[in-house]
C-alpha cells in the first residue's frame, strides 16, 4: 500500500515538475523571442561582383516585379569540389532550355555561406564564363546555415519561379521539368498565386533502409515521426534539397521563417501548411554524394530539438504568422 502511494506521489510530483518546466520555458521563450524574424543583411551582401568590369552592382529585391522566368538558388558552404559538377549539369540544362524556348529566361545565384575554401572563386569562374545576367555570386559575410543562405538568395532573386537546389548535385537537375509541370498545375502558371512543388525521395525509402545501418534507420524513422507529430503531416520527405516556389509564395514564406539551419525545410513547410498553400511532392532521381556536412546522430538530434521548439514557439505565440497571408 505504501509502495503504491509512493509511486503515485512520485508520478504526481514528476508531472507537476514537467508542467512547471514547460511554463517556465514558455515564459522565457515568449519574453526573449521576437514574433517575426529580424533579417540582418550586411552591406557587402547587398552587392554582387562583375568579375569582367570589377564593378559591385546591387542585387534586386524579392519585393520587385520579376524580370525572368526562373531563379535557381544554390546554397554552398565549402563546396569548391562538388559545386563545379552541379553547376555544369545545371547550366547545361538551363542553356539548352533557353535555346529551345525563347520565353525561358533564368539566373543562377550561388550563395556562399561564409565558405572558408575557394567556393566563391570557383563560382566566379562561372560568372566570367556565362555573364552576370545568367550567374551571380552572393558571398555571405558569416555562416548563417543552409536556411539562412537559401533565404538570402531568395531575397535577391528576379524569377517568377524560384528553385533552391543543393550544391552537391544529388538530385538530377533534369528533374526540374517534373517540378515545373507540377507547379504549373497548382498555380495555373501564374507566379501571383501561391504554390510549392517539392522533390521527394520517399519512393527510395525501402532501398535506402536496406543500405543503412540499423542505428541510422532508427534515427531516420524517429525524425520522420517527430516531423509528423510536431510540424508537417502531408509531406513524406521534408528534407530533399530541391524545392520550387512561386514568387508570391516565397514573399510570404521567407519573410516569416525563423530557422536558418538544417531544420529550416520543416518550418518552411509548416508555414506553407498553416497558410493553406498548395504543396505537391514529386518523386525525383537522387544519389547520395560523398562530402556531406551532416553527421547523422548529432545533426538529427539537433533537428529533433529544433522541431519541438518550432512547434512549441508557434503554439505559445512566441513566433507568429501573418494572418493576411493565409489562403
Amino acid at each position: 500500500m505504501l509502495t503504491t502511494e509512493f509511486v503515485q506521489l512520485v508520478l504526481l510530483f514528476g508531472s507537476g515538475s514537467v508542467f512547471f518546466l514547460f511554463v517556465v520555458l514558455g515564459i522565457i521563450l515568449k519574453v526573449t523571442t521576437t514574433a517575426f524574424p529580424k533579417i540582418i543583411r550586411f552591406k557587402d551582401e547587398q552587392f554582387y561582383t562583375d568579375p569582367t568590369s570589377g564593378e559591385n552592382l546591387p542585387f534586386p529585391s524579392l519585393a520587385d516585379e520579376p524580370t525572368l522566368k526562373l531563379s535557381v538558388i544554390i546554397p554552398a558552404f565549402d563546396e569548391e569540389k562538388r559545386l563545379p559538377i552541379m553547376l555544369d549539369e545545371c547550366l547545361e540544362y538551363l542553356d539548352e532550355r533557353s535555346r529551345k524556348e525563347k520565353d525561358f529566361t533564368y539566373e543562377v545565384i550561388v550563395v556562399s555561406d561564409g565558405s572558408r575554401d575557394r567556393t566563391v572563386d570557383v563560382a566566379l569562374e562561372y560568372v566570367k564564363r556565362h555573364g552576370t545576367e545568367k550567374v551571380r555570386v552572393l558571398a555571405l559575410v558569416q555562416n548563417r546555415g543552409k536556411g539562412g543562405a537559401v533565404r538570402m538568395g531568395m531575397l535577391s532573386s528576379r524569377g517568377e519561379f524560384l528553385l533552391f537546389a543543393d550544391a552537391d548535385g544529388a538530385t538530377k537537375f533534369t528533374d526540374y521539368g517534373k517540378l515545373e509541370r507540377s507547379i504549373a498545375q497548382l498555380c495555373g502558371n501564374d507566379w501571383h498565386r501561391d504554390a510549392l512543388a517539392i522533390g521527394s525521395r520517399a519512393h527510395l525509402e525501402e532501398e535506402a533502409t536496406a543500405k543503412r545501418t540499423f542505428f541510422r534507420t532508427i534515427l531516420m524513422h524517429g525524425f520522420h515521426f517527430l516531423v509528423w507529430t510536431f510540424a508537417v503531416k502531408r509531406v513524406r520527405d521534408t528534407q530533399c534539397g530541391f524545392k520550387l516556389v512561386t514568387r508570391s509564395a516565397a514573399r510570404k514564406l521567407f519573410q516569416v521563417m525563423h530557422v536558418e539551419r538544417w531544420a529550416f525545410d520543416v518550418e518552411l513547410l509548416f508555414i506553407a501548411q498553416s497558410y493553406n498553400i498548395p504543396i505537391e511532392e514529386i518523386a525525383v532521381n537522387w544519389t547520395e554524394i560523398e562530402g556531406s556536412k551532416l553527421t547523422p546522430f548529432w545533426s538529427w538530434l539537433q533537428m529533433g530539438r529544433d522541431l519541438m521548439l518550432i512547434w512549441f514557439r508557434y503554439a505559445i505565440g512566441a513566433w507568429q504568422l501573418r494572418k493576411e497571408h493565409s489562403n
